[in-house]
């Protein structure tokens, strides 16, 4: 299914010649001509591509050239992020000083540089143009593509006696249908959840049950599933309405009469099964239509969507394993239940029980057919997105932030739109996945959220990467040479032969302790690699040569606590967007860490009092700043005022800090602060009359566990009223008090939320502040 993944490659290949000829390339030597005809191939190419992945599936001949082109694809992807990669180096070299600046007209590439890029461009068009003959074969269209979607036709009845453990939700719902209606809207009812949840099942029970046939005397069964088209509703409507009377050849005004004399006033229940649309016009055109109808305060419209006796003993505790594993899902149940029907040998229930779900055979209605529905469905941008899930871990508590910095690291996220930033683009993703209920929100930080993916969407995940995504364990024998993505999770990885056959890698992912050689070999062989994460690793140094991965963009060393200073060549990572180092104790900040000027992501450890001082230029991209266990710290940078694009400061477990500096009053995209465990700190910062027209973008404001916190920071906030949204205070005991000009701010613009102070046994309670 990778394959499926190449409409949005070509997409992010375009956008990036785009964005490539108006900065870099402009000021290569002589390869506007060729970057031109590669842009208009790929144009060409990406019309089609819709009809393409369509026709893939019953022509193996097509989806191997797919293939084909989908490496060609990501080769030219590398070749235009070269020009990236020097642009920033050779900016980096123009500045001795090391005061960054953006790249501009005057630092022109080296010819030499020109020339070999030039052939290598020269070269892709060489390769696209051998493969245009076959390509041309296949006579593709252009078309609009929504994602391939599966017809599937459901039907109104259910023997009751079938369903077990939903009579709550059933009486739930046929509460809210006997619930008057206050205004002319009819009221909407919808029941959402992934693929197999039993959505349809449920809704049956309610159609079926004699309270709601009395209360209703005009019940419609409508599912809907491919396309949400109102004449082809309509037409449905009237077919059940009228017990079989067609009107295919009417007109939309003439089914709307039609309609309307049916129904004559009539109270009705409308179901809309199986409903994808997304499209508000859509659904505001039926609602018009509807409420032409008459009887509508009365009438209720139920909506299903996605868019979220074994006579062996032994094998009872197999059989509880496996059903755990379904966590939920009645037709996975149902799916792996048809599977062993028989089948009375215990080996057969464990093969069952520890294989992904996705290699046994499948039939039309079980599991994996369903839950694809959800997935083909999808933009295919965010199947792409979804797929690289897979390099998780299952059962894996997912960080937002570290999921969307993983995905922009990859060039998986469309270009940011006006007054956007890349982070924002990839919130947008996640919140799509999560209406569609592909993924499961846990908890919110303000800052970043939690979430989840069910074992089942992650068994998905895993089935339709296989060929873009590998995970690599100790049972691992054979790696696709082509596999560009890579997640380790077992020791002793080095026995795989092909690992160090690879060339086009892009992302390592290693879970736990590790061979120290393993990162030696990332170093070394994959030179394309845009994301490392050696997270808890024992390793005592990185390798003397990090400065030659040019496209990294995302190094993750959280809790590699061995090591103590980064490599001299460090400062060469000019790509580097992402930088976590929590739990790494550096004694100082590299002065050369400055010269990463593409950083929009730092996490640090120092264990040095005082930080030296950033200047002008420095981190011009950076959006997110965090102080972790700095034991030593006591005050921040001088110069703060200079990250100009900064939106998140997070200062956790600093206890010696002791003050904020006030510069943070110039920082005007800030929009959320994070104070927790810092147990000295004075928050206290008054206005002065040079601030008075002072306006800040705060719009969470976050104080946790700092027990001698007695102050907060009234500039920042009385400055940021028109934006804050919410101040939260726990575990702060000595904040007893709402100052006067908070509790006016409180009343005026935000909400305030209070958690239960933390006391030791010999506290005596406090009142409330709110």
């Amino acid at each position: 299914m990778a394959e499926a993944f190449l409409f949005n490659i070509a997409e992010r290949v375009l956008e990036k010649i785009v964005y490539l000829s108006i900065e870099e390339a402009r000021l290569a030597f002589n390869v506007e001509t060729d970057l031109s005809e590669l842009k208009e191939t790929v144009s060409s190419i990406k019309a089609v591509l819709l009809d393409a992945e369509q026709k893939q599936h019953q022509n193996e001949k097509l989806r191997l050239c797919m293939w084909k082109l989908r490496h060609i694809f990501y080769d030219a992807e590398d070749v235009i992020d070269d020009f990236k990669c020097e642009a920033l180096r050779k900016q980096d070299d123009n500045h001795p000083d090391n005061e960054k600046v953006r790249f501009s007209a005057s630092c022109c590439l080296p010819i030499s540089f020109s020339l070999k890029m030039g052939h290598k461009i020269k070269e892709i068009n060489q390769r696209l143009n051998k493969l245009a003959t076959e390509w041309n074969s296949f006579d593709l269209g252009q078309g609009y593509h929504i994602g391939r979607v599966f017809h599937r036709e459901t039907h109104s009845f259910v023997h009751s006696s079938d369903v077990i453990g939903r009579d709550v939700d059933k009486e739930n719902i046929i509460g809210l249908l006997m619930k008057p209606c206050e205004d002319r809207n009819i009221p909407v009812i919808p029941i959402f959840g992934i693929g197999g949840l039993g959505k349809t099942t449920l809704t049956q029970l309610v159609y079926n049950d004699y309270r709601v046939s009395r209360f209703f005397p005009l019940k419609i069964w409508i599912c809907v599933s491919e396309e949400f088209d109102l004449p082809r509703l309509l037409k449905l409507i009237i077919q059940s309405v009228s017990k079989g009377e067609r009107c295919d050849d009417s007109s939309l005004e003439a089914m709307q009469t039609c309609l309307r004399n049916l129904l004559n006033d009539e109270k009705f229940l409308l179901v809309l099964d199986d409903v994808w649309n997304e499209n508000r016009v859509k659904w505001i055109e039926l609602r018009d239509l509807l409420r032409s109808m008459g009887g509508l305060s009365q009438s209720r419209i139920i909506v299903t969507t996605r868019s979220m006796k074994r006579q062996h003993p032994n094998l009872m505790k197999i059989g509880e394993e496996i059903v755990k594993k379904c966590k939920g899902v009645p037709l996975a149940v149902r799916t792996l239940a048809s599977l062993l029907f028989l089948k009375t040998d215990a080996s057969d229930w464990i093969s069952i029980r520890d294989s992904e779900i996705w290699r046994l055979e499948q039939n039309e209605n079980d599991i994996l057919p369903v839950l694809k529905l959800s997935y083909n469905h999808l933009p295919s941008h965010l199947q792409r997105c979804l797929a690289f899930l897979s390099l998780y871990r299952k059962d894996e508590i997912y960080n937002s932030s570290e999921v969307v910095q993983f995905w922009m690291a990859n060039g998986l996220l469309e270009h940011p739109k006006q007054n956007q930033e890349w982070e924002d683009v990839g919130d947008q993703y996640l919140n799509q996945l999560q209406s569609r209920c592909l993924i499961q929100k846990e908890k919110d930080y303000g800052m970043y959220c939690t979430f989840k993916m069910h074992d089942l969407i992650h068994d998905l995940a895993l089935d339709v990467s296989q060929k873009e995504c590998k995970t690599v364990n100790h049972q691992t024998e054979v790696i696709d040479k082509n596999v560009r993505h890579l997640s380790f999770g077992h020791e002793k990885l080095l026995k795989v032969p092909q690992l160090k056959k690879l060339k086009n890698v892009r992302t390592v992912i290693i879970h736990g302790v590790f061979e120290e050689s393993l990162i030696d070999l990332c170093v070394s062989k994959y030179k394309y690699l845009r994301v490392l994460r050696l997270c808890d690793s024992h390793s005592t140094a990185l390798p003397y040569s990090m400065g030659i991965l040019k496209h990294l963009r995302d190094l993750d060393l959280t809790n590699c606590r061995r090591i103590k200073k980064l490599p001299s060549s460090f400062y060469r990572l000019q790509s580097l967007q992402t930088l976590r180092m929590r739990g790494v104790p550096l004694l100082q900040l590299p002065d050369n860490l400055e010269s990463l000027i593409e950083l929009r992501y730092l996490e640090i450890t120092i264990k040095a009092p005082h930080l030296k001082e950033i200047r002008s230029g420095c981190w011009p991209s950076l959006q997110y700043l965090a102080f972790h266990d700095c034991d030593n710290l006591e005050r921040l940078f001088e110069g703060m005022q200079h990250l100009t694009s900064l939106r998140g400061l997070v200062l956790d477990n600093c206890p010696n800090l002791v003050t904020l500096p006030r510069s943070l009053k110039f920082l005007t995209k800030l929009e959320d602060l994070c104070v927790s465990w810092c147990n000295r700190i004075n928050l206290e910062m008054e206005p002065e009359e040079e601030d008075r027209n002072l306006q800040l973008s705060l719009k969470t404001f976050l104080l946790s566990d700092s027990d001698e916190l007695t102050d907060l920071p009234r500039l920042l906030l009385e400055r940021s009223s028109s934006t804050l949204q919410q101040i939260k205070i726990s575990n702060c005991s000595n904040f007893v008090v709402l100052p006067p000009w908070l509790q006016h701010l409180v009343v005026q613009n935000c909400q305030l939320y209070r958690r239960e102070w933390t006391r030791s046994p010999n506290t005596s309670p406090r009142t409330p502040v709110i």
